[in-house]
């Protein structure tokens, strides 16, 4: 940090799309969606109404697997390379990234509630999703920590790489004092929040007692999909893809669409061509079956 040079920052600051692209924020958001729609229909038929047709929820259940998957290792990707990058983005970026993890871990944590019993009956998937649970809540408070160093400093506008945050002497926002203690305090309550989903989330999955477990379930749920769609909307509202971004930048790259930025858009076909595969093995088993009872 030393070489840095934060007395001066540049007009405006040059943009992202690997990390605040459209492609990119799509390709959280849309599996996102996918992944809340599917956890809510299957505790809705397997809890409440006891639906008698389990191979359609067996499909649902194998695609949503490869969602939650894929979701916290989005989160725990892009988080690290934000940090290893730290020199280099300005607080903008790392506001998005910090956004897109809380919407990736919202969203994995609304799976957990409906995956339970299958991460129980395996010991080896039950401590390898503890251990990526670990990595990105530690991931996730650093950021955090970034973020407070960020407002305290009156940076969140700045064009200045977000580890000036860090140096004495670099420059600040012009920022009325109640904005910026709403900002420090917005930041710490998400912080906290990530260590109480955290714990619940760990005792979920490691406890194999629980009360009333369908409503607490559809709870969970609602509330990690609440936390998603505020995620999502700070996103869309704040990014240069779909938004007006308050940090000025030095053009609109992150809005074009290109093969780097829709990679993670083009992954959400794996799981789909799983599925489809999933399917057509059940399609074929039952017409055999059918044959064999005939």
């Amino acid at each position: 940090m030393a070489s840095l040079n934060c007395s001066s920052p540049p007009e405006k600051a040059a943009t992202n799309a690997g990390v605040a692209g459209i492609g990119v924020i799509l390709g959280f958001i849309v599996p996102a969606t996918l992944s809340i729609v599917l956890a809510f229909s299957l505790i809705i038929q397997e809890s409440f109404m006891h639906s008698k047709r389990p191979a359609l929820g067996l499909i649902r259940r194998k695609l949503l697997f490869a969602l939650s998957d894929q979701q916290i290792i989005y989160g725990i990707g892009i988080q690290a390379v934000g940090l290893a990058q730290i020199t280099s983005l300005v607080p903008y970026h790392f506001f998005i990234i910090w956004m897109v993890s809380l919407l990736s871990t919202a969203v994995h944590n609304s799976t957990l509630l409906v995956l339970l019993c299958d991460f129980h009956s395996d010991r080896v998937l039950r401590w390898l999703r503890q251990v990526l649970m670990l990595v990105n809540l530690v991931l996730g408070c650093v950021f955090g920590i970034c973020m407070l160093q960020v407002v305290q400093k009156g940076m969140t506008t700045s064009t200045n790489p977000t580890a000036c945050a860090f140096v004495n002497g670099a420059p600040g926002d012009v920022q009325t004092e109640s904005s910026r203690t709403l900002s420090f305090i917005g930041t710490i309550v998400v912080i906290g929040a990530n260590f109480l989903v955290f714990i619940a989330a760990t005792w979920f999955l490691q406890s194999r007692r629980q009360v009333a477990f369908k409503w607490i379930q559809l709870a969970g749920i609602l509330l990690m999909a609440a936390i998603a769609v505020a995620a999502t909307v700070r996103v869309l509202m704040s990014s240069q893809a779909f938004g007006y971004p308050s940090t000025p930048l030095a053009d609109n790259a992150e809005r074009a669409w290109s093969f780097s930025t829709s990679v993670t858009l083009l992954m959400l076909a794996l799981p789909l061509m799983t599925v489809l595969e999933i399917w057509r093995g059940e399609v074929r088993v039952q017409r055999e079956f059918e044959k064999v009872e005939g």
